[in-house]
């Protein structure tokens, strides 16, 4: 027993050396495949240059100053060098305000990713690797949660919980969940045969090990196009709440809430609606183009 033990690890040892030169020349060949894709590439350099200006904002803004002090005396002020996107009602900069809202709207989105990611994960894989009854009953429940819309599912769990920052990423991860539970075990299905799942089940290696560690790395690909579509759902979804009033309230800057209070102002001051709709119009394509090369890039029929 302990001779088929030790002559399984090496050819394990060897599957799994093979494995990672194969996994490493793999994203090389989807990095390259991405780059060739003009769209992509724009999305990718937008998001990360959008992503380091709102995250370096307290560099060339004071939070409290620009993005929250009331200031009555500059009130609908237009575009100008002091202000470069003018004030709102109440004497704010308009531009101040987008910004620190992007750090709020990314800070929610990728945080609502971690939650539906983590437990879809959990929920897809174990779905996946054992099948049978456990496949059957996790699967019907993703369904029924499937038949409530996104946004929907998202509205009633915070009316429940109420509007605070962590009860919003929560309601978003949960409507999240099974949309990511079966992209996971969609991809997992693919793997479940390979040859190096099967030498770690002759090792005696536990699922837990074998989930985390030799599946759940080789599927990523399906997975993180769903992760740049679920950041990009998730920034629509925080949007809408606060523009209705579930989501960031007031004086708090978020693209939602900003949104919401120009909608009085559409008349006269219109740019008090656009700079916001823009942001999130941007940051919402920038995602959806890097997914769409991300798919592309990963899509076996296009290697050649």
């Amino acid at each position: 027993m302990n001779g088929k033990a030790t002559a399984a690890a090496p050819r394990l040892d060897a599957a799994e050396r093979v494995r990672r030169y194969k996994k490493k020349s793999q994203w090389k060949t989807i990095w390259l495949r991405l780059k060739k894709n003009r769209l992509a590439m724009f999305g990718l350099v937008f998001f990360l240059v959008m992503t380091a200006a709102v995250l370096s904002a307290d560099l060339y803004y004071n939070y409290e100053e620009d993005a929250l002090s009331q200031h009555l005396s500059a009130r609908f002020k237009s575009p100008s060098a002091q202000h470069l996107l003018g004030t709102d009602q109440y004497g704010r900069d308009v531009l101040a305000r987008v910004v620190y809202g992007g750090r709020i709207s990314l800070f929610v989105g990728l945080a609502t990713i971690c939650v539906s990611l983590t437990a879809g994960a959990l929920i897809g894989a174990a779905a996946a690797y054992y099948g049978g009854k456990v496949d059957e009953v996790l699967m019907r429940i993703m369904d029924v949660f499937l038949a409530i819309p996104n946004t929907l599912m998202a509205i009633t769990l915070v009316a429940a919980l109420g509007s605070s920052m962590f009860n919003l990423i929560l309601a978003m991860g949960i409507s999240q969940i099974p949309r990511m539970s079966r992209i996971v075990r969609s991809s997992v299905l693919g793997i479940i045969g390979q040859e190096y799942v099967e030498a770690a089940r002759a090792c005696g290696t536990s699922d837990f090990r074998i989930i985390f560690r030799h599946i759940l790395p080789n599927a990523m690909g399906p997975i993180l196009v769903q992760v740049t579509q679920t950041v990009a759902r998730s920034v629509i979804t925080i949007s809408s709440l606060s523009f209705i009033g579930l989501g960031i309230s007031e004086p708090t800057p978020e693209w939602g809430s900003m949104l919401s209070e120009a909608k009085s102002q559409l008349r006269y001051h219109p740019h008090l609606a656009v700079a916001p709709g823009v942001a999130i119009v941007m940051a919402v394509m920038s995602l959806t183009l890097l997914g769409d090369g991300l798919r592309d890039a990963l899509d076996p029929r296009l290697k050649n």
